[in-house]
């Protein structure tokens, strides 16, 4: 995984900037009930995307376990973004009405643990909306797809049907979806190249002694090689707390926010 403290200040850069941002806000916005007067951006890097879940009457809080980044998101959004685990939040059971984690779960071998403790932290009938399969929005049918595909994760963390089942554990049920492009994020061979010699898709492909330079040279081999192929469509899910659910027992370190 990347060392996300050197990786905030090239991040939004190198991740399509403001239009990926307004286009992610947009879509998770499209799925938080518009009565909700609370929501966590879990894993909100940057800010980026979090300052732009601001609507009225709806305070925006997030958390990263990045310092680096958690002080940029602060910058941007205010004083409620915190340093945090995302398996431990610092917030009281049942005490959000939303939970965003976009581009997150994906990243993370332990993505269970975090639907678990999103779950601890709303409260009966609040929602938590996700990407899920981020990975699999990149496959655009395009040539860099194929030369990809032999090495690609079989079992991503985000998969959606072991989420769905994680999430039902907890008391989270299937409330809705929709899709969003992620403009500026057309991959090119040479670039993408080295970004996976610097080891930025561990998460995605299984890469054994030696892969990496073959996949080096195959993408080497493709024509156009500074032109990006065409942007990835994400997909989002809305999951909502059962409304009678028991509240969870908080965890060490949540406090009421």
């Amino acid at each position: 995984m990347l060392d996300y403290e050197q990786e905030a200040a090239r991040y939004d850069a190198t991740r399509g900037g403001t239009p990926r941002a307004r286009a992610a806000a947009a879509a998770v916005l499209g799925l938080v009930p518009g009565e909700a007067r609370t929501l966590l951006d879990a894993g909100c890097g940057t800010g980026l995307v979090t300052e732009r879940y601001a609507r009225p009457g709806l305070r925006v809080l997030g958390a990263d376990r990045a310092a680096a980044m958690a002080r940029m998101a602060r910058a941007r959004v205010g004083p409620g973004v915190v340093v945090a685990d995302l398996r431990r939040l610092p917030f009281a059971a049942g005490s959000l009405d939303a939970v965003s984690t976009v581009w997150v779960l994906h990243l993370l071998p332990f993505a269970p643990r975090v639907i678990a403790e999103c779950a601890r932290v709303l409260r009966p009938g609040g929602v938590l909306v996700t990407t899920v399969d981020k990975d699999a929005g990149h496959d655009v049918g395009s040539d860099i797809d194929t030369l990809l595909g032999p090495f690609r994760r079989q079992e991503p963390y985000d998969a959606e049907e072991p989420l769905l089942r994680h999430a039902a554990a907890h008391g989270l049920r299937p409330a809705g979806e929709t899709r969003f492009t992620g403009h500026g994020q057309g991959r090119a061979p040479r670039d993408l190249a080295a970004r996976i010699a610097a080891g930025q898709f561990a998460s995605a492909l299984v890469l054994g002694e030696g892969d990496t330079d073959v996949l080096a040279g195959r993408l080497a081999a493709l024509p156009d090689q500074d032109r990006p192929r065409p942007d990835p469509v994400y997909r989002l899910i809305a999951l909502a707390k059962d409304p009678d659910r028991a509240p969870a027992p908080d965890s060490p370190t949540a406090a009421a926010r």
